[in-house]
């Protein structure tokens, strides 16, 4: 059925290598502005100011409205951006901005609902001791929203594995791109087969690596 002699291994090789840059290049600044971002959703969710209000409205569209664009689309809309940034809308360093804004605020989301489960009882706590803004975030919100964190860390890692396959049929590199040109396009169904398998081995290992750091995070 399959004929392995058909698939360039040294070619495997380099696409995996750019589908995994790919996704944790990008997934260290999805973690970065999707946690600053799920901060100052939390932060201002209830403020009682009309700027807070505000912001938080302003802030919400932004993230939904990011949320809500199917990934390809995305893309494509960003190609002007991306090539004055980069300055080419071809290869891997290229499709790491549309990765981060089509992540970003889906993480927001998930940062925003781990801090909104941390229990009341230890804030208010902290905040009859005297403790600042700064601290209750640093030293309770975040140590105690750690696990959800993380845990929405891997889904969302899990989420860019599979936008990194899309973004590599337009040119992005990648398994993506390796399945679709060398694959499908040329009638290789092994090849396709092949980038397929590794797409979901490496699934499984961002799954179990992240389970595997909130069963040590999570103190509960």
């Amino acid at each position: 059925m399959f004929d392995f002699s058909r698939v360039n291994w040294e070619k495997v090789q380099d696409k995996t290598i750019e589908t995994l840059i790919m996704t944790f290049e990008s997934l260290i600044a999805v973690f970065l502005v999707g946690l600053f971002l799920g901060l100052l959703l939390y932060l201002t969710s209830n403020s009682k100011s009309a700027f807070g209000r505000g912001f938080y409205a302003v802030v919400t569209a932004i993230v939904n409205i990011f949320r809500a664009i199917p990934f390809i689309i995305l893309i494509v809309l960003l190609i002007p951006f991306t090539k004055f940034l980069i300055g080419t809308i071809i290869g891997v360093q290229a499709a790491i901005p549309a990765l981060i804004i089509s992540a970003a605020p889906f993480y927001a989301r998930l940062v925003e609902i781990g801090l909104r489960e941390v229990d009341k009882g230890v804030i208010e706590a902290a905040r009859a001791m005297g403790a600042k803004n700064s601290t209750i975030i640093l030293k309770v919100l975040i140590p105690e929203s750690l696990p959800a964190i993380i845990s929405g860390l891997t889904v969302t890692a899990i989420a860019l594995v599979g936008s990194t396959a899309m973004a590599g049929v337009i040119g992005a590199g990648g398994l993506g791109n390796l399945a679709y040109l060398d694959g499908f396009q040329r009638n290789n169904n092994t090849l396709t087969f092949v980038a397929t398998v590794l797409i979901l081995i490496i699934v499984f290992a961002v799954q179990i690596l992240g389970d595997t750091i909130v069963k040590k995070v999570d103190k509960r």
